[in-house]
């Protein structure tokens, strides 16, 4: 079965005449948009035990990682040429431990009520939470490994909800 989002795909910020475009929303109905990306940063388990005491010399990892990826989120349309604007109306960073893999799983969820969705900012919001952690202990461990960065979910808008895995 040929998933929707593909089937009907063509290159939105591109123009008639193949120049970079902003898409616009102005049409669109506003309604609530929500969207969930994931990444991790793994590393040693040394590295690990340090971010678990509150040891690392640079200060509180995961407070600091939180705060910019809420951050980053909220900054995307600055770093991404052709993302909107958006008055974001929820941000979340989390974090999971994961002793067994020696890695912390980073979460990202925003959520708004517009025109255009906010996958953008769930994933910008993932990878600065994640180069944060990486920044505060390259010292500790430079071979930290940043990855999976993807989104897992979205609702909202034309194309309706979607899940990872749902392809």
């Amino acid at each position: 079965m040929e998933n929707k989002l593909i089937s009907e795909a063509k290159l939105t910020h591109v123009d008639q005449s193949g120049q970079a475009s902003m898409v616009d929303v102005s049409e669109k109905t506003p309604s609530t948009r929500r969207a969930v990306a994931t990444g991790f940063v793994s590393m040693t388990p040394a590295t690990l035990g340090l971010i678990k005491e509150n040891s690392v010399a640079k200060g509180d990892v995961l407070a600091t990682a939180r705060i910019a990826g809420i951050q980053g989120a909220k900054q995307c349309p600055s770093l991404i040429p052709l993302c909107h604007p958006l008055m974001l109306s929820k941000v979340a960073v989390e974090f999971d431990i994961d002793e067994a893999h020696s890695k912390i799983n980073i979460r990202c969820e925003c959520k708004l009520i517009g025109s255009t969705g906010v996958e953008m900012e769930a994933l910008t919001g993932v990878s600065v939470a994640a180069l944060t952690i990486f920044d505060m202990c390259k010292a500790a461990d430079p071979n930290m490994v940043i990855g999976e960065i993807k989104v897992l979910s979205k609702k909202g808008g034309k194309t309706g909800d979607w899940k990872r895995g749902e392809l």
